[in-house]
């Protein structure tokens, strides 16, 4: 049987458009809360944001690749029992994994907050993320669920609402109260992410209850199949964010070794991670749209053993990813340091541009190609490599000055992690890309539009910088899409991925 042509055009579109407006949305929340805050109290909650990465590696992460891998296999199977089977022991599973994880943190919150963390100022939102773990575990796995199904539309409309909640809910928070110490504004902000995780959860739980399933007993068998999926990935993703949260805790103290003062060193932390990096990471939206899509939809060819149409839906996957983030990263980049000011009103905001762009394209690519490994159940090869490019980052990090040491890591382990995904892919798919259709031609015409904007920015200087960045941008995708045309690449075709 084979899959239907557009199903995963289709379901990535939809949660592509989404993405965007939860994104656009989350970026003008966060672009509002920066004003408020400023840069130091986001830079305090950028600390904070890795042990949440590493509680959700532990007890969620693992759990929801495997809900969606194994729910897309016995769809696909016709064997519906087995679904709901398998969300029931992923929900046990988060519960078991959740509780010994609160407790520690309960106990050990200040030791974790002034020790681990170097900030006492972290230990109320801490405690505050333990329910929304619990809660986000909850969306995650009936979420993907409803993806291993082919379903978006439901749990992307909740997406989208969740965003709006979790807006409305920390502006109103930190606007009505006007906390006067940054501790309790970070607080704030965590519980307003509470309330809108008790929507998403909740709305979630009601639409899948109404979906009338075929119920099945847990069996050994679902348990050893979840298990396996889920621990790699766990595995890989607790170690990954312990290395993110060891080198997010080294940039400030290595600012303040560089010469900066403590305050001043958060702020620029904040600066970075809280500020530029989410603006150039824009195009995630589609990528990560992609990526979910891509998972369920391997899965299910591979249990029906059509290893061939794998390699060609990875191929579309990657070419598609190289079109959409090639032109919009040489924007961003081109334009960024006036757009970031225009912003966030920080005059560093868009430092460091170069190194980030090249770290954002590659992990575009490094993300296609760990879900198409996931997707054909090779997640302990991208563990691995998961594993050594995070080695080789914190490396660079422990010993480079100030930031540039984490910069120059980024580049390398990207690029390290781009080119070893890349030959296990091939290895195991047959994939034979155009690497002109997939590269070239998109990174041409990026390049391109990245060079004329620029010209074209420089021509306007002196103008309103809103209109001026507004006319930049459309000229530069009306650039882009004949340039592409030109090469004779038809961006619609591409997306017909199969």
């Amino acid at each position: 049987m084979q899959e239907q042509p557009a199903s995963l055009t289709r379901s990535t579109l939809t949660l592509t458009a989404v993405g965007l407006a939860a994104q656009m949305l989350g970026f003008f929340y966060r672009v509002v809360l920066s004003r408020m805050v400023g840069a130091e109290t986001m830079g305090l909650y950028q600390l904070v944001m890795p042990v949440y990465a590493i509680f959700l590696s532990l007890s969620v992460n693992g759990l929801t690749v495997a809900v969606s891998k194994l729910t897309a296999r016995y769809h696909a199977l016709g064997q519906e029992d087995k679904v709901s089977a398998i969300l029931a022991l992923a929900l046990r599973g988060l519960v078991l994994l959740w509780a010994p994880l609160a407790g520690v943190v309960v106990f050990f919150r200040s030791f974790i907050a002034g020790s681990l963390l170097g900030d006492g100022r972290t230990v109320l939102a801490l405690v505050l993320l333990l329910p929304v773990l619990l809660l986000t575990g909850v969306e995650n796995l009936t979420k993907h669920q409803f993806y291993g199904m082919g379903e978006v539309r439901l749990p992307a409309g909740v997406e989208l609402g969740e965003q709006l909640v979790r807006t409305a809910a920390v502006l109103l928070l930190v606007g009505c109260t006007r906390p006067q110490s940054p501790e309790v504004t970070v607080g704030l902000i965590v519980a307003g992410v509470l309330v809108s995780e008790v929507f998403s959860s909740l709305s979630l739980t009601l639409l899948r209850g109404r979906q009338k399933r075929e119920k099945a007993s847990p069996s050994p068998l679902l348990v050893r199949q979840i298990g396996a999926v889920a621990l790699p990935v766990c595995c890989t993703a607790l170690l990954g964010n312990l290395m993110a949260s060891a080198n997010a805790v080294l940039i400030p103290k290595k600012l303040v070794a560089a010469g900066f003062s403590e305050g001043d060193a958060m702020s620029a932390f904040g600066v970075v991670f809280g500020m530029t990096v989410p603006m150039l990471s824009l195009p995630s939206a589609f990528i990560g749209a992609l990526c979910l899509g891509l998972v369920p939809r391997l899965s299910r060819c591979k249990a029906r053993r059509e290893m061939n149409q794998c390699g060609v839906m990875i191929g579309k996957a990657i070419t598609a990813a190289s079109v959409i983030v090639l032109p919009v990263t040489a924007l961003l980049a081109t334009l960024g340091p006036d757009l970031g000011r225009l912003l966030f009103d920080h005059p560093d905001v868009g430092g460091h541009l170069l190194p980030l762009t090249i770290g954002v394209v590659l992990g575009s690519y490094e993300s296609v190609l760990a879900s198409a490994l996931n997707g054909i159940d090779r997640q302990f090869w991208s563990a691995g490599v998961s594993l050594l490019c995070g080695g080789v980052q914190l490396l660079f990090t422990l010993t480079g000055h100030g930031l540039s040491g984490f910069l120059a890591g980024l580049v390398a382990a990207s690029l390290l992690g781009t080119a070893l995904r890349w030959g296990m892919v091939r290895r195991w798919t047959g994939l034979k890309l155009d690497v002109y259709t997939a590269l070239v031609a998109p990174g041409l015409s990026a390049l391109l539009t990245g060079l004329c904007v620029r010209l074209l920015y420089r021509a306007l200087s002196g103008g309103i910088l809103v209109l001026n960045v507004g006319l930049c941008t459309v000229a530069g995708m009306g650039l882009y899409a004949l340039t592409l045309s030109v090469l004779g690449i038809h961006p619609l075709r591409l997306f017909r991925l199969r």
